[in-house]
């Protein structure tokens, strides 16, 4: 990665990864076909179609970009010849150990050494309250064991930290199990769960009991149009604010109101973000972003938005530390449990390249205006890590070195190349 990008452009970015995850699974336990138009095709999203293939599904992958579902009904699953290999996804390990907790069939779900070190209590916690024999390697790690068929009933859950996987996990069991299941938030998580489940027919009530579920429901076979991922434009989106002169536009990007929380911090800051064309494509809005290049400020980030964006904040560090003035950033200790530990790994990265940062249990701060230098980075094998120091380089005084990019895949296949499209000058070594 070296220095000296010009952003401007007009782009699409990849399907939404968190949309396609779900699409795949309730497409795959539907009565009926489901068509789903531009679902990503990363690494991650693989390893659910694989799961469900080898639990007997058929799902297609089209030339035209369709995935083509023929479901059956979550009674219709077979039970695997082996264990699920879940690869890096911990949206896969973690939905899917909800959905098939009260599916009738045992089952062993893994992943990649990423995966394996992975938390997943708070999700098995839950589900054996609703009667599901589930067990995690020593830890609370995975491998994921769902043994036999279990009776689930419905319980009604408070959330001790936001999280839109344990959610909707437990809403998932919940569609199998006796009664109602209520999830009780105190700030809100994604909702692309609920939303999809209703496009597929099931009741989704919402209302002082909190989200709930009745046991028993079928869902229909539908179509499904996956918006452009708003994780994967806010590696450009960030780019492009922090770089005076640019111009981009990002087109077709969904704005779900409870995945925003990057445009609203980006304005925040001193960002100059349009949304136009604003629109729905089936059961999520979407719209075109325009961004042109400011100064940018630090700011307090709030912390109602700290869920909305918990996935760009690695690239948000970045802008902080470009800045003027001082960020902080609390009441986020889920970054410590993602594919790396965010919060460190980014101030360890960071501070590499001269930025001045103080972590904390739950955020860190970051003191900008500094210009950043050059250096080599190792961003552990995450895909996130990766994409936020490619766009540090755009700012930075000398060329970034990055390793440990592979796991790009997993989000965002292509991004190197829409990168140099717009201007970051992108080289991979051989």
């Amino acid at each position: 990665m070296r220095p000296g990008a010009h952003i401007d452009g007009t782009i699409e970015v990849p399907g939404d990864k968190s949309i396609s995850h779900r699409a795949v699974m309730f497409g795959s336990i539907a009565d009926g076909e489901t068509v789903i138009e531009g679902c990503l095709m990363g690494e991650d999203v693989k390893a659910t179609i694989g799961a469900f293939r080898s639990m007997g599904v058929p799902i297609e992958s089209r030339d035209d970009g369709r995935v083509v579902i023929a479901g059956r009904g979550v009674s219709a699953l077979c039970e695997p010849d082996g264990p699920l290999d879940m690869g890096n996804s911990g949206t896969s390990i973690r939905l899917m150990s909800g959905l098939l907790a009260g599916a009738g069939l045992p089952v062993v779900m893994s992943g990649d050494a990423s995966l394996s070190r992975r938390p997943m209590r708070r999700v098995t916690e839950p589900l054996a309250e609703m009667g599901a024999d589930i067990v995690t390697a020593d830890g609370g790690t995975p491998p994921l064991r769902i043994r036999s068929k279990q009776a689930l009933h419905g319980i009604r859950y408070e959330m001790p930290v936001a999280s839109a996987q344990v959610k909707s996990a437990i809403l998932l069991a919940g569609i199998n199990a006796l009664g109602d299941t209520c999830v009780v938030e105190s700030l809100p998580s994604r909702d692309h769960t609920e939303r999809m489940l209703r496009s597929f027919g099931v009741d989704v009530r919402d209302g002082d009991s909190g989200i709930c579920v009745r046991g028993g429901q079928t869902l229909s076979g539908t179509r499904v149009e996956v918006p452009g991922d708003i994780s994967s434009a806010a590696f450009f989106l960030v780019a492009a604010a922090m770089s005076p002169g640019a111009e981009l536009r990002v087109n077709n990007v969904g704005t779900n109101p409870t995945r925003t929380g990057v445009i609203e911090i980006l304005r925040l800051m001193g960002a100059d973000i349009t949304l136009t064309n604003v629109r729905d494509a089936g059961a999520e809005p979407i719209a075109d972003i325009l961004v042109r290049g400011s100064r940018l400020r630090g700011i307090e980030i709030p912390v109602n938005l700290v869920p909305s964006a918990i996935d760009e904040f690695p690239v948000l560090f970045v802008a902080a530390a470009c800045a003027d003035g001082t960020t902080r950033l609390t009441q986020a200790s889920e970054l410590r449990h993602k594919e790396s530990d965010r919060i460190d790994v980014m101030a360890a990265g960071l501070s590499a390249l001269g930025a001045n940062v103080t972590t904390r249990e739950d955020g860190l701060e970051i003191i900008g205006g500094n210009t950043l230098g050059g250096g080599a980075i190792d961003s552990r094998g995450d895909h996130r890590i990766a994409m936020a120091f490619a766009v540090a380089a755009t700012a930075a005084s000398a060329p970034v070195e990055l390793t440990g990019c592979a796991a790009i895949g997993t989000s965002f296949p292509g991004f190197a190349e829409l990168a140099m499209r717009v201007g970051l000058d992108v080289a991979a070594r051989e």
